[in-house]
């Protein structure tokens, strides 16, 4: 009997902690899910005022195929609107510029190295 009664009670004690737990881990969870929910519903306005559909559409497809060069365009494009550089919507061949120096600023050096020791011990002779 005292073995089922320490289990009863460890069981207890177990789900007390587990919800404890939860019920700390549960309003800083929906607070950092409702702040970034906000901040994302806020970066939707913001560029949905600063481009138009055709320009929307080409930064959403470039951030189907690299998100981090889209969430940088994205970025500029906020900093621009705040500071007041957008004076209407910008077009598709305005995102251009703005694409072209983003992948200036990306670009990574590819360096190939060949060891030519290793390419000599494949031999012509065998």
């Amino acid at each position: 009997m005292a073995d089922t009664e320490l289990e009863a009670l460890r069981a207890k004690r177990l789900a007390e902690l587990q919800q404890q737990y939860a019920g700390n881990q549960g309003p800083r969870q929906n607070e950092e899910e409702e702040r970034k929910i906000k901040e994302e519903e806020f970066r939707n306005h913001v560029l949905t005022q600063v481009l138009t559909q055709e320009a929307r559409a080409r930064l959403s497809t470039i951030g189907i195929a690299k998100p981090e060069k889209a969430k940088m365009i994205e970025n500029m494009l906020i900093q621009m609107a705040r500071l007041g550089q957008i004076q209407g919507k910008l077009q598709e061949s305005d995102l251009i510029p703005l694409l072209e120096r983003v992948s200036e600023q990306t670009k990574k050096k590819t360096i190939v190295k060949f060891d030519r020791r290793r390419a000599a011990l494949d031999s012509d002779e065998d």
